[in-house]
This record gives C-alpha cells, sequence and structure tokens, in this order.
C-alpha cells in the first residue's frame, strides 16, 4: 500500500538562485527511511533545492551499530552528488526513541520571569514526569512545551540516544544547528503549506502522518501544539479492515485524551500530511471513520521544483513522504 521510490534523488534549483535564502537541510531518520530535504525561500515562494529518500536495507537492524554504519554512509553519498548546499542540518530523534506526555502546568505562588521562578517550575515537571519515563531521569534530556488552558507537552530523550545520533551527522561531514521534534517538523508544514488563511489561525486541526511502521498524530492550532502522539502502527500493517479499524480506535482515543485536556477546544478537520506516500482510498476511510471532514495535505504539491520533466520529479506519483523533512528544513 505505501511504497517509496529506492535511490531516488528529487532536486531542484530554486527561481533567483543567487537571491534565495537557503534553509538548513532537514533530516527525518526514522526506524525505516532516511529523508533528507532542502528548502529555500527566494521572496516569492518556497523551491526544493534538493531532496532524497533512502530505504533502511532489511537485514540491517534499526538503532543497531550496522545501521548507524548505513546512515553514516548513506549520508555521505548523497552529499557526495553536491545537490545539498551546505551542510547545516536540522534533525529528529525517531518517534520510537522520543517520549511525549502531557501533563498541566504546576501551579506557582506567583507568576515571575526570575530565573529562580523558572528553574521552580522546571524542577516541578521534572518530578511530575520522571515516575513515568521509561528510563532514568537523570539520563534524560527533558523539554516542555506550555499549551493552552494550563497543559504542557514534555519530551524527553535519553541522553545516549541523543549523543548516538550527534556522532552520525558528525562522522558524515555534516554540522548539526539544533535537533529538532518531529511533532514541531509537523506544525511547521501544515501552517506554512497549508494553514495560511486567516480563518486557519485559530482553527484547531488534527494532523496525521502515516509511516510505514507507525503513525504520528499532532492536534495544534497553527503552530500552537496541543497533543502529540506517536502509535506503533503504520501503513504497513493497514492490510485489513480490521487492522484499519484498530487504528481508527487509536485515533479516536486521541480525540477523547484531547477533549478531557481542552474543554473549550474543538477540532474542526484531519488534514493528511503523507502526501501521495499512502493510498488516498486509505485516508478516505479512515475520514469516514472518525466522522470527520478531512483534506489530503501533499507538501511536494506546495513548493516550486524547476524543470521537474529533467530532474525526475513527478509531482502526481511521488510517493516519498515529505512532512517532517519539510518541517525541519523550515525551522
Amino acid at each position: 500500500m505505501l511504497r517509496f521510490l529506492k535511490n531516488r534523488t528529487y532536486s531542484a534549483v530554486p527561481v533567483l538562485r543567487g537571491i534565495a535564502k537557503r534553509n538548513p537541510i532537514g533530516v527525518d531518520m526514522g526506524d525505516d527511511t532516511l529523508t533528507m530535504a532542502q528548502l529555500a525561500n527566494n521572496g516569492k515562494g518556497i523551491s526544493l533545492i534538493a531532496g532524497v529518500c533512502e530505504n533502511r536495507p532489511s537485514n540491517v537492524k534499526p538503532g543497531s551499530a550496522d545501521w548507524q554504519r548505513w546512515a553514516i554512509e548513506t549520508i555521505r553519498q548523497v552529499n557526495s552528488r553536491g545537490q545539498f548546499r551546505g551542510r547545516d542540518v536540522i534533525a529528529a530523534i525517531p518517534p520510537a526513541e522520543l517520549f511525549i506526555d502531557h501533563i498541566k502546568m504546576p501551579k506557582m505562588e506567583a507568576k515571575s520571569e526570575t530565573k529562580e521562578a523558572k528553574d521552580a517550575v522546571d524542577d516541578a515537571i521534572i518530578s511530575k514526569i520522571k515516575q513515568k519515563l521509561p528510563f532514568e531521569s537523570d539520563d534524560a534530556m527533558i523539554k516542555y512545551i506550555p499549551a493552552e488552558e494550563d497543559n504542557a507537552l514534555v519530551i524527553a530523550a535519553e541522553r545516549k540516544i541523543i549523543d548516538r545520533h550527534l556522532a552520525i551527522y558528525e562522522k558524515a561531514g555534516l554540522t548539526i544547528k539544533s535537533i529538532g521534534v518531529w511533532p514541531i517538523a509537523m506544525t511547521k508544514s501544515y501552517t506554512k503549506f497549508f494553514g495560511r488563511r486567516k480563518t486557519d489561525i485559530e482553527a484547531i486541526v488534527y494532523l496525521l502522518d502515516l509511516e510505514p511502521n507507525c503513525t504520528n498524530v499532532v492536534i495544534c492550532r497553527a503552530e500552537n501544539l496541543l497533543l502529540a502522539r506517536s502509535i506503533p502502527m503504520g501503513a504497513n500493517q493497514l492490510d485489513g479492515d480490521k487492522m484499519v479499524a484498530r487504528l481508527v480506535l487509536e485515533l479516536t482515543g486521541c480525540r477523547r485524551h484531547f477533549a478531557s485536556m481542552y474543554k473549550k477546544a474543538q477540532i474542526e478537520r484531519l488534514v493528511f500530511l503523507s502526501g501521495r506516500a499512502v493510498d488516498r482510498e486509505m485516508c478516505v476511510t479512515i475520514a469516514k471513520q472518525l466522522e470527520m471532514p478531512a483534506q489530503m495535505g501533499d507538501c511536494l504539491a506546495a513548493v516550486e521544483v524547476a524543470e521537474p520533466s529533467q530532474l525526475d520529479v513527478d509531482r502526481r506519483n511521488c510517493q516519498v513522504n515529505w512532512a517532517i523533512a519539510f518541517g525541519l528544513s523550515l525551522s
């Protein structure tokens, strides 16, 4: 159902190349694929400078030493083609290696912007979340993002995981500008390409990114994150009505969780950000079972691609999921 084009590179030169502002390279390194994209803005619109999607070999286990060597060598080969410009990258930790939870912000006696007050909030959040972490809190990098109605998203990853990813890019000859997170990348792709109308600024939307073996969920108001979750079930598992029903049940659970956290908010529509990487009829089926109005979000169709016939870019049949990589490059 979900097919990726092996060893296929998509690249384009933006109009007014000398004037275009070049963005960092966005790297979406999941368990199954390595997707890299670099965007540029010439003042009139967004252009794709270069992009590539490579499948992990079936005999390489995600997270293993062989996987690290494959990632390093693949990135080196991609860079040797000379299509990406510069070496600054914004990379994301794979969803399977990122812990995300939602909490109520600790109540402080008085609001203050002093360092002591901020440290007290940090300590209170760590105290709340450390019992839930699947790893030792002392060995974790923890970040929280304030949301609406005194809620917050807590995002954490093991230091050794972060160090492993930093080492991959260093050995591949790239410079990490920052470590991004996939929920923020999804909101950036949505707001830049599909949520630009005035009515979209206040609209709460349910973003779905169907990957081969997981489904990434984000509920947001423009770039304001409200809820994020990665479900360990993706397009590869949706091989029958029973499995689709299971995914819909998980997605319904996310809606209920959202409703319990945000009493005054209501989701207006569903947006599929996987573009043409996922069968359209599958998306229609999911939307019908969720009973939500929905739209398809094809990020490649939203950017300029110069001379697509010469660059082997077919907007109608490109089956690469660019949402997170594009969002990272936009960061």
